[in-house]
């Protein structure tokens, strides 16, 4: 996996997104990130929750390529606007759901 800086997270994202438009899809993951590469065995874990050092880690994947990002501060968490209007400009392939199938599902279980 590589991490990346935030731009170029991002255009990086853009790329996948439109080697994917026509077959494929891109799975973005977003999670906590406290710093450590390793797990914390569980036997003797204590967790100590500090406000101030709140990360967040970004994933993208398609297939074998995965790139990721993490945002440090809360003033870069606010400016990463571009992220969300990334994902709005390319949410229009997204697939919507049969309601067919799941009413002949509803009425076979009852």
């Amino acid at each position: 996996m590589v991490l990346l800086e935030n731009d170029a997270f991002l255009t990086e994202l853009t790329r996948l997104f439109q080697k994917c438009r026509t077959s494929g899809s891109v799975v973005i993951t977003l999670k906590k990130y406290d710093g450590r590469t390793k797990p914390v065995p569980r036997k003797g874990h204590t967790e100590s929750f500090d406000p101030a050092d709140n990360k967040c880690l970004i994933r993208a994947s398609e297939g074998k390529k995965k790139i990721s990002t993490v945002l440090l501060t809360l003033n870069q968490i606010l400016s990463f606007q571009a992220y969300s209007n990334l994902l709005r400009a390319h949410m229009d392939g997204l697939k919507k759901k049969d309601k067919k199938s799941k009413s002949k599902k509803t009425k076979a279980t009852q």
